[in-house]
């Protein structure tokens, strides 16, 4: 049965800070763990990030022009949301379904669909989905190659120069909004709360501004091994670190900064870069508290026009994976076929007392026979003609193509790797 690629996707251009931030909450390996369980899915990557939350699914082909179906799967999988919210959801969220859904994924990795457009971290974002989806045994075959694929097409988006060097981030993007405020990062105080990938770059985008004192809490316990990795000052208490500093930003899906926690009588600027909410909207209620959090960022979050070559790479890339995707029953085909006449020969040659060398012979030989013709297949294939090839094959080897499995795909080289 032929399959389909499914993405739904709500993210700070369509859906509400608020939806979002309620959403976020449902861990992302359990909301694939749910929808792999249904029957018409093969496989299922969530990825949930500060400002956007996406499933992407491998369906049964027979589903492939029900969007409204699997949108509903996506929603009924994520059972905490409460009527209001999946209703929100449903109205908010964007369906993209085969090729689309491939290019959003590419766009997404490489930063091109971003609230600052260029961002550095979601690449790594996508691909810990990916692999807490293998883990979970919830990724797919087409699904692993496309993920895999993404990671490669997002190097190619940064090395053709456009997006690399940038700093691009949303702690940057916080901290230049910040530095209306803060006139000398020299002589603030700092204190991050958290220490995550995202603490270790917002301490990067801190010190390019020449801010030297920099503390972090961390409600775990993993202040102190932070700090003596990066070269800041570990704090223990929380509600006593604030009562010294001038910022605080927050980085965790841990904690929650409350009121209470809030010294008064001092000037401080909270920044909040975490979704779920890492702060209690009710700080910057309290007179002499600035919060600067996401739903705030999304306002000033800058729209660069990017060149020309970062959006022709992604298209690029999404002609070759799909070109791929439809050659490798003919190229599986073609490999199964040379591989049934190749061990027959081989075995013949052991039989006269081959000692290795004639075989090796014969593999490399075999290697080289099928090369030619897989790449032929992967450009007809590109120009729409992948039925000509197929044809050929029936036409001289008298063998039909049909869908390979993982395990072929995998062995014949076809999958991203």
């Amino acid at each position: 049965m032929e399959r389909v690629l499914f993405c739904l996707t709500a993210n700070h251009a369509n859906a509400d800070f608020a939806l979002l931030d309620r959403v976020s909450r449902i861990p992302a390996s359990e909301a694939a763990t749910r929808l792999a369980e249904l029957d018409f899915v093969r496989g299922a990557v969530v990825l949930s990030t500060c400002n956007r939350f996406e499933a992407y699914l491998d369906l049964d082909d027979p589903l492939a022009a029900a969007d409204a179906i699997a949108a509903e799967a996506v929603v009924g999988a994520l059972a905490e949301l409460t009527a209001e919210d999946a209703e929100a959801l449903r109205e908010s969220a964007h369906a993209h379904t085969g090729d689309s859904a491939v290019r959003h994924l590419f766009a997404v990795t490489s930063g091109l669909e971003s609230m600052v457009v260029g961002e550095e971290e979601i690449a790594g974002q996508v691909q810990r989905a990916a692999q807490d989806a293998r883990r979970a045994g919830t990724v797919s075959s087409p699904l692993d190659r496309l993920f895999q694929q993404a990671a490669r097409t997002s190097r190619s988006v940064r090395s053709a120069g456009d997006l690399s060097g940038a700093d691009r981030s949303l702690a940057r993007l916080a901290l230049d909004l910040a530095s209306a405020r803060i006139p000398d990062w020299g002589s603030a105080r700092v204190l991050l709360v958290g220490t995550g990938r995202y603490a270790a770059t917002t301490i990067a985008s801190l010190r390019a501004r020449g801010a030297a004192d920099v503390r972090v809490y961390s409600a775990t316990g993993r202040a102190a091994m932070f700090a003596a990795k990066y070269g800041v000052r570990p704090e223990t208490t929380l509600t006593e670190a604030l009562r010294d500093v001038d910022v605080v930003i927050t980085c965790t899906a841990r904690y929650t900064v409350t009121p209470d926690a809030i010294p008064g009588g001092s000037p401080l600027l909270v920044i909040d870069l975490g979704l779920p909410r890492n702060v209690d909207p009710a700080v910057g209620a309290i007179p002499g508290v600035e919060l600067i959090d996401l739903e705030l960022l999304a306002l000033h979050a800058p729209l660069p026009e990017l060149a020309d070559s970062a959006h022709a790479l992604v298209g690029g890339a999404v002609a070759e994976f799909t070109a791929d995707e439809t050659a490798a029953p003919a190229i599986v085909a073609l490999r199964r076929h040379i591989d049934e006449v190749l061990e027959a020969e081989i075995g013949r040659a052991r039989t006269r007392g081959d000692d290795g060398r004639i075989e090796t012979a014969l593999r490399h030989f075999a290697g080289v026979l099928v090369h030619g013709p897989s790449e032929r297949a992967r450009l007809l294939a590109s120009e729409g003609r992948i039925d000509d090839f197929a044809a050929g094959l029936d036409a001289v080897y008298g063998i039909t193509p049909t869908a390979p499995t993982h395990a072929e795909t995998e062995t014949d080289g076809i999958a991203s790797a």
